[in-house]
């Protein structure tokens, strides 16, 4: 049974993990037992990361940088020897826009951080994850990783791209017991979402509250998902319970058919 798998002692690496889903990821496995590594690109939310959770070991990072993630896994290296899971959290919004007014750069930027990032630290874990013999990759993607986001274009296309590497990552490492999958949250409740919200709203010339309640509406459970939910599955994927789940693209939105 699920309440019976132990999550002890399990080594697990989170980018992004000092704010938002990729904290509440530290909360649950931390609080099941694992030894927990987060990165940041924010110093200062790090630190307040660290005050509130000090069994939890931090760095400084930027997964768009590849020295930057090296330098990443040196410090994992030293401060672990083993790596578990991977998840790779790290992501950003991308700009809000019909595709004929969207910025190269910032196209590129948007790419940069949500595919190529996870390509860099994926490949500086797959050999630790070998040696774990039962490791474990988790990649966060989107809903936008499976439906269209009329608006949103550079973020749905990073998202599906995570979908892809993840399914072409897991038929890879099979062999190896690890086994690879990706989460395609919903509409998270939070600041992040809040402010692609408003965002939205300018872009369309829309009311901020008539945007907020499609995105609320969308789902078939008729609310947004938590930090917690995702979180959850991420516990759930991790752990032994999950031992024949690989491939996959986990879905956790509530039942969402289209995006506003």
């Amino acid at each position: 049974m699920f309440e019976d798998v132990s999550m002890k002692g399990k080594k697990i690496l989170i980018t992004a993990g000092a704010s938002g889903l990729g904290l509440e990821m530290a909360h649950v496995f931390s609080a099941a037992g694992s030894e927990v590594f987060i990165c940041d690109i924010d110093e200062a939310l790090l630190a307040q990361a660290k005050a509130q959770y000090p069994q939890i070991h931090t760095a400084v990072a930027d997964v768009a940088d590849e020295s930057s993630v090296a330098a990443l896994f040196g410090k994992v290296q030293e401060v672990f020897g083993a790596l578990d899971v991977l998840i790779n959290n790290a992501g950003i919004a991308g700009p809000t826009g019909y595709v004929e007014t969207l910025e190269k750069a910032d196209w590129d930027k948007t790419l940069a951080v949500n595919i190529t990032g996870q390509f860099l630290c994926a490949r500086l874990a797959i050999p630790l994850l070998k040696k774990a013999q039962a490791g474990v990759m988790i990649n966060m993607s989107s809903a936008a990783g499976h439906l269209g986001f009329a608006g949103r274009a550079a973020y749905a296309a990073s998202k599906w791209a995570v979908v892809g590497f993840t399914k072409s990552l897991a038929i890879e490492l099979g062999k190896y017991g690890v086994r690879v999958n990706a989460i395609l949250p919903g509409a998270v409740e939070g600041p992040r979402i809040r402010a692609v919200i408003a965002a939205k709203a300018q872009t369309l010339g829309k009311p901020v509250q008539d945007v907020a309640l499609g995105y609320e509406q969308q789902a078939s459970l008729g609310r947004m998902v938590s930090a917690r939910d995702i979180a959850n599955m991420a516990l759930f994927t991790a752990s032994a319970a999950a031992a024949s789940v690989s491939g996959q693209a986990l879905v956790v939105d509530g039942h969402t058919q289209a995006l506003i």
